[in-house]
């Protein structure tokens, strides 16, 4: 079995594509186990997840893109992973300066800013987040924890630290996994820096510790705001590098997206 791929990273969180219409046939395989497989670091190409990509076959959208984690779980969607999916739409000429791409949360608009050869920026409408509950009490080890509850596209709860020297990865997948949470969720962990400035480490749902997180960086910006901590524009300095977020209704966030590899998965030790 041979899977075609192009790789890219958002804020080095990397993503891997794939025509839907080159995948195997979702009938004659388990398109979760296959992700698993292409995902995996070592035996694998290496990504945080996989996508199958649809061309445009209306005027609504771009295209299309149905996210699999590098567990074999299906998201929503990814914010940076929108960015990648964006750029690789450009690449293959299905769009030009905006580009509006369909996710399991609906449509996202995006505007391409700048373009150095397969590096890109894009400003992104990350929609109007839905804030669950500002301040919650989650119980997990150690006793009970203050968090905020959102939906941005995908589940979010955002957890407010006064530093990272504590085992926040594991606090991560426990709350990943806490009871509460129907269908897991995605975490992070948010220290004030200024008014202006958050610093965050993120534990997504799926993939566990990731670089940087599009959705986890609009959650966080808007737990920040909902607790008084700051105001727009927000700077969300992640392990990758800043990403920035302005609010205009919406939130939109700009970040780089940046084409790395093409080739072809071989699956089952299939030779060339």
């Amino acid at each position: 079995m041979k899977i075609p791929f192009t790789k890219a990273h958002g804020a080095k969180n990397d993503f891997l594509f794939t025509w839907r219409q080159d995948a195997p046939d979702p009938g004659a395989s388990d398109h979760a186990a296959l992700a698993r497989a292409i995902c995996e670091r070592h035996t694998g190409i290496g990504a945080d997840g996989w996508m199958l990509v649809d061309p445009p076959c209306d005027g609504e959208a771009e295209g299309t893109i149905q996210l699999y984690n590098s567990d074999g779980s299906i998201a929503e969607m990814s914010g940076n992973g929108t960015r990648c999916a964006a750029a690789f739409l450009i690449r293959h000429g299905h769009a030009a300066g905006v580009v509006r791409v369909r996710t399991g949360a609906g449509v996202k608009t995006l505007r391409l800013l700048k373009r150095r050869a397969l590096a890109y920026e894009f400003e992104m409408n990350m929609g109007s987040p839905d804030i669950i509950a500002a301040s919650f009490q989650l119980e997990v080890s150690g006793g009970p924890r203050d968090v905020t509850l959102l939906w941005v596209g995908n589940p979010q709860c955002a957890v407010p630290v006064g530093d990272f020297d504590f085992d926040w990865r594991a606090l991560g997948a426990e709350i990943e996994r806490h009871p509460h949470f129907a269908n897991r969720t995605n975490v992070s962990f948010v220290k004030a820096v200024d008014e202006h400035t958050i610093d965050v480490r993120f534990w997504e749902r799926g993939a566990g510790e990731t670089m940087s997180s599009g959705t986890g960086s609009t959650g966080a910006a808007a737990m920040a705001a909902a607790r008084g901590w700051g105001r727009s524009p927000v700077r969300v300095l992640t392990p990758a590098g800043p990403i920035d977020l302005r609010v205009d209704g919406d939130i939109y966030l700009t970040g780089p997206a940046e084409i790395v590899a093409e080739g072809v998965f071989f699956r089952g030790g299939e030779q060339v």
